[in-house]
């Protein structure tokens, strides 16, 4: 049985910062990518970053400078650090591996 477990979510006011994990148990290999989206209220899913087994990352436009991914293959966990937060980060955060997601955690950004 694999399964991706996010943590971390919470409320944060902007400018503020949050720390997201998801720790993957099963036979999640850590040779596969790891991802994480998100997916606000009458939004589609959209990918956030991306980090491969080498550590080559990606991320989208609307969070690069202010998120980073990282990813410790020994524990089989991605971390997102979130700074600078704004108000249009409030989503449901997943985290993915190919065929898999996980439950999602809630971020909201609010004063």
């Amino acid at each position: 049985q694999v399964q991706l477990v996010e943590s971390g979510g919470g409320l944060v006011q902007p400018g503020g910062s949050l720390r997201l994990s998801c720790a993957a148990s099963g036979s999640i290999f850590s040779i596969w990518p790891r991802d994480w989206y998100r997916q606000a209220p009458g939004n589609e899913r959209e990918l956030v970053a991306q980090i491969t087994h080498s550590g080559n990352t990606y991320y989208a436009d609307s969070v690069k400078g202010r998120f980073t991914i990282s990813r410790d293959n020994a524990k089989n966990t991605v971390y997102l650090q979130m700074n600078s937060l704004k108000p249009e980060d409030t989503a449901v955060y997943y985290c993915h591996t190919p065929n898999h997601w996980g439950q999602g955690t809630q971020v909201t950004v609010s004063s």
